[in-house]
């Protein structure tokens, strides 16, 4: 309702953003993900199409399906966590995805937040004098 984009451009933008993202349908399987430059948990096309349960760790899969499982009931709308991998913080959040009433998916939107942390002060934009 904002605009509009060709398949190029918005391939060049999710590849651009800071993000990876990956969107789950309705029936719990994954549906997209982008391909951005440095992505976190990798994904292989073979993801497509698969429960995405099955691509979590065992011992968080029974966690994953009672976000999704809320999501579908509408008792939740957003669930987020973070962790440490090695030397990098990241955040990991879900959105349950709706149009009207109707359960739509789950978006996945995971992140890099290291350098965020550390961020202190101001950096302003600059602006140049005329």
């Amino acid at each position: 309702p904002t605009g509009s984009l060709q398949m190029n451009q918005l391939i060049a933008l999710f590849q651009a953003l800071p993000v990876d993202l990956t969107f789950v349908d309705a029936d719990d399987r994954v549906r997209f993900y982008s391909e951005g430059k440095e992505r976190i948990f990798p994904r292989t096309k073979s993801v497509i199409g698969r429960a995405v349960v099955n691509c979590h760790p065992p011992k968080s899969m029974h966690l994953v399906q009672q976000i999704l499982d809320d999501f579908r009931a509408g008792t939740r709308a957003t669930a987020e966590f973070w962790i440490d991998l090695g030397p990098k913080k990241i955040y990991i959040r879900y959105f349950a995805l709706r149009e009207a009433d109707q359960y739509l998916g789950c978006l996945e939107v995971t992140q890099d937040i290291t350098k965020i942390q550390q961020l202190s002060g101001q950096n302003r934009l600059l602006t140049e004098e005329e």
